[in-house]
C-alpha cells in the first residue's frame, strides 16, 4: 500500500503540478464489484481549531453488506483547503487507514469526485493511481457540473457534464430523493461504478460504506486530543 513520501506536495503550485502528471495514468474502465467482493468506504472529519484530522476505512462484505473490519487513523492537518486540491489534505490519513487494513480491499468508494473533477483528478481517481486499487467518487454535490434531474426513481440517472463530456452521473439511490453524484476513480468504468452505488446504498441515500465511514471519523474525532 502506497505512503505518502516526505516529498509530498506543500505548495499549490506543486500539487497542480502532480495533478498533471499523475491524470494521464487514470484507468478509467473495468469490472465492477461481485459476490463476496469486500468494498472499503473512507471518510475524513477535521477540526481545523485543534489541527485534527481522522480518516477512518470500513470494510464491508458486497453481498450482506455486514461489516468485516474498520480502522482509523488521527493526525495533523498537512495541506490547506484549496478548492480541487482536496486530495492533498485528505489522502495522507486515508492511504494510512488503508494501510491499517488487513484486508486488500476488492474496491474503494470515496466521498468525492474522481474524473469528476476539473483536471480529471478528483480523490477517488488520486487514490487508485497511487494504490492501483479499484475505486469510485460519489460526491453529495454535483461541483462545477451540470446536469438534468433523473427521473425519480430508485435507480433513474442522467449524466453529469463538463460542456459535452460525460464525467459521471446524477444517480438516484432512492426514489424521490436528491441523487447522489457517481465518477469513475480508477480501474472501473462508469456503469459498473454506478451498479456497485445503487447495491451499497440500500435504505438511504449515501453507501453504506460512505455512511460508516462518516460514523466513524466523527465519532474518533470527538474523542481524539491534540
Amino acid at each position: 500500500m502506497f505512503v505518502p513520501a516526505d516529498d509530498w506536495p506543500a505548495t499549490e503550485a506543486e500539487a497542480l503540478a502532480e495533478q498533471e502528471r499523475l491524470r494521464v495514468l487514470v484507468d478509467p474502465d473495468g469490472p465492477g464489484a461481485g459476490d463476496g467482493a469486500l468494498v472499503a468506504g473512507v471518510d475524513v472529519a477535521y477540526d481545523d481549531a485543534r489541527d485534527l484530522v481522522v480518516a477512518a476505512a470500513v470494510l464491508v462484505d458486497f453481498t450482506s453488506l455486514v461489516t468485516v473490519e474498520e480502522s482509523t487513523v488521527v493526525g495533523s492537518v498537512s495541506f490547506p483547503y484549496v478548492p480541487g486540491l482536496l486530495a492533498f489534505r485528505e489522502l495522507p490519513p486515508v492511504l494510512d487507514a488503508l494501510a491499517a487494513l488487513r484486508h486488500v480491499p476488492d474496491l474503494v468508494l470515496c466521498d468525492g469526485y474522481g474524473l469528476a473533477h476539473p483536471r480529471r483528478l478528483g480523490l477517488a481517481s488520486h487514490l487508485g493511481v497511487l494504490t492501483g486499487l479499484r475505486t469510485v467518487g460519489v460526491a453529495k454535490t454535483p461541483f462545477v457540473f451540470a446536469y438534468d434531474q433523473p427521473g425519480p426513481e430508485r435507480g433513474d440517472w442522467s449524466p453529469l457534464l463538463d460542456g459535452e463530456e460525460v464525467v459521471g452521473r446524477a444517480l438516484r439511490t432512492r426514489s424521490g430523493v436528491k441523487p447522489v453524484f457517481v465518477s469513475v476513480g480508477h480501474r472501473i468504468g462508469l456503469a459498473k461504478a454506478s451498479d456497485a452505488t445503487l447495491a451499497l446504498a440500500t435504505s438511504y441515500r449515501l453507501p453504506e460504506t460512505t455512511r460508516r465511514a462518516d460514523s466513524l471519523c466523527r465519532r474518533v474525532l470527538a474523542e481524539a486530543q491534540p
